[in-house]
């Protein structure tokens, strides 16, 4: 299975940290973030992985460069303009060439998730895009119905809801950073270059598109996109390596 690490972005729940280098660079433990995770995904198998930068992005490139690429194959999507997480997606297209389905991760999520247990899961369910989601309060929300499959979307502090599938019986789950996604979203994806994925996610849904939430409350997880969750990365190292 083939990668993409989502890296673009400013990184602004981390300053002053992410003043001088990209998020996907700060450190837990002495080790960059996207090394924690690339090392990750190559036991999981991972062979190759594409990384869109933008903040700082010929840090992140000379970085992977002096790490020879960690052995295996590592392109660069950069983006001279930020294209939030669907229009990146969309730009990085050409690197999903094999008919597989691919990992989409967040840089900044550390977490011990099987993905393989995920990736079966996908296919089990021939689902177009597979969500890891968990029972955490949050702000915002996925809404899955009972066979998890993605109904809606809910934004708590403003009060937004947008309902795609009406049905009953619809539950809060929040999204892990972690997609599982199969090519043909490329066939569907809007034309603009720059879009966020959620709303396109919806929007397939509500066309009867099979986007389904994969729970994974039994793995650790933790967004470490946020200063006052990086004490608790570095106390929980050693999960995530």
């Amino acid at each position: 299975m083939k990668a993409m690490i989502l890296a673009a972005g400013l990184g602004t729940r981390l300053r002053p940290l992410t003043d001088t280098k990209p998020k996907a660079l700060v450190k837990v433990n002495g080790m960059p973030l996207l090394e924690i995770l690339i090392r990750r995904l190559k036991r999981n198998g991972i062979g190759e992985i594409i990384i869109n930068v933008h903040h700082f992005a010929n840090q992140i490139t000379a970085f992977i460069e002096r790490k020879k690429q960690f052995d295996m194959r590592i392109e660069i999507s950069e983006e001279k303009e930020l294209l939030d997480t669907g229009g990146g997606l969309k730009k990085a297209a050409w690197f999903f060439d094999d008919g597989q389905p691919f990992l989409l991760h967040n840089a900044d999520v550390l977490t011990n998730l099987d993905y393989a247990a995920m990736l079966a899961a996908h296919r089990q369910s021939s689902a177009l895009v597979t969500l890891a989601v968990r029972k955490r309060k949050t702000s915002r929300y996925f809404l899955l119905d009972q066979k998890k499959r993605l109904c809606g979307w809910e934004s708590v502090n403003d009060e937004q809801k947008k309902i795609v599938i009406p049905t009953q019986e619809l539950q809060r789950f929040s999204f892990m950073g972690i997609h599982i996604i199969s090519p043909e979203i490329f066939n569907h994806l809007p034309e603009e270059n720059a879009f966020s994925i959620v709303p396109a996610y919806l929007d397939l849904s509500a066309k009867g598109q099979r986007i389904y939430g994969f729970p994974a409350d039994a793995f650790k997880w933790i967004d470490a996109g946020r200063k006052e969750h990086l004490l608790q990365a570095a106390a929980e190292f050693k999960e995530f390596i």
